[in-house]
């Protein structure tokens, strides 16, 4: 648990001082280009300018957001804060948008009514060396939210890129102007609030697909299921769940595969190395562990179950059986069969696959359950 605290800390830190050199950097351009546009009447220049003060709220939120989600666990919420960086890479899309809908408007208004704009060499050798900034603080920024999974950094890393190419455009405009005398500051500026809107939409849409809860990184999943079944006493490994509580932050569940013959003390002793293992491998935490026993007793349920495994994996979509077990005596049978998302009708495919096994096994009561792969890629 100390690596994992220390793990945590690490990264918090990371994040908070490139959130910082974020806010530094973002303050000194969005002053430079403010007083250039203004005194060049530059609406594109302007509302740069304004782009760079909501990147640096959006870092001021990121900071924010990294220390209360590391705050500890209470009795109001058991399994952490983590989750709230969600939520402020959320309210970062938002300013983003807030920042596309106002610039929009504001070029509008110019194009209605337009104003001459008047450059200088000094106005446009800032502006360069402000695309210059921005293409050197989005990579730094994005590449270490990569590295400490944020998607507060990545959101204004990519931000921070966007703003390059934004200000390499007006670049473009002013050498227009300069050379053409066709003022495009407007039409410029419209589109820079076009693009900025689709991107936070883009930010938006991805964050509100986490908070919702997506799948489990099926690499980790993998990894999680072979360090489970390096334990000779397990056959397989089935049912992994993964509960995202903030990023690299999660609880989970998973059922094992052993033979009949395991007493309750050696099942015990089992479940938890295998808890021990995963969480030193992986930070995951494995809050139950379910087990299906196997028959070892009778060499015909060994025929049995790969019977039933070539009728039900015969059936397209279905991707597993698991969890078999054949009572003879009271001639009852018991499993699982997993059902891929891809099948156009889930229910169906499993009822198929049911009603084919009932056939070939009359005398028998089966009891199926029609599972799901949550870490199917």
């Amino acid at each position: 648990m100390n690596d994992l605290f220390e793990k945590t800390v690490s990264r918090d830190k990371k994040i908070i001082k490139t959130s910082i050199i974020g806010i530094v950097a973002n303050v000194f351009l969005a002053a430079f280009k403010a007083f250039i546009g203004l005194i060049s009447h530059s609406v594109a220049i302007t509302m740069d300018a304004v782009n760079n003060i909501s990147d640096a709220a959006s870092s001021v939120i990121t900071i924010v957001g990294t220390k209360l989600a590391g705050k500890e666990a209470d009795k109001k919420h058991p399994f952490g804060y983590g989750r709230i960086e969600y939520l402020s890479a959320m309210i970062i899309s938002v300013l983003v948008l807030y920042a596309g809908f106002t610039a929009f408007v504001e070029s509008i208004k110019k194009i209605i009514t337009p104003d001459t704009p008047d450059y200088s060499a000094v106005s446009l050798i800032i502006v360069a060396v402000a695309v210059v900034v921005k293409i050197v603080l989005g990579r730094y920024v994005k590449s270490v939210g990569k590295k400490v999974n944020s998607d507060s950094l990545i959101n204004s890393g990519e931000d921070a890129t966007l703003d390059s190419v934004i200000s390499a455009s007006t670049l473009v405009a002013a050498g227009i102007y300069l050379i053409f005398h066709i003022s495009l500051e407007a039409y410029l500026g419209a589109i820079i609030a076009l693009v900025i809107i689709k991107s936070g939409i883009d930010m938006l849409r991805e964050t509100l697909s986490k908070i919702l809860g997506e799948r489990a990184d099926a690499d980790l999943a993998k990894a999680i299921k072979r360090t489970v079944v390096d334990y000779p006493e397990i056959n397989g490994a089935y049912d992994l769940v993964l509960h995202n509580y903030g990023p690299d932050t999660y609880q989970g569940s998973v059922h094992i595969e052993v033979p009949d013959t395991l007493s309750a003390d050696e099942l015990d002793q089992l479940i938890r190395k295998v808890t021990e293992d995963v969480f030193a491998k992986h930070s995951v935490i494995l809050t139950a562990v379910g087990v299906y026993s196997v028959n070892t007793k009778n060499p015909a349920a060994k025929e049995a179950r790969e019977k039933v495994r070539d009728i039900a994996l015969s059936h397209e979509y279905v991707l597993q059986l698991h969890g078999f077990y054949v009572d003879f005596e009271e001639n009852k049978m018991r499993f699982d069969l997993v059902i891929s998302f891809d099948a156009p009708d889930r229910r169906e495919v499993f009822e198929a696959a049911y009603a084919d096994v009932q056939k070939a096994f009359p005398e028998f009561e089966i009891q199926a359950i029609m599972d799901t792969d949550f870490s199917e890629e």
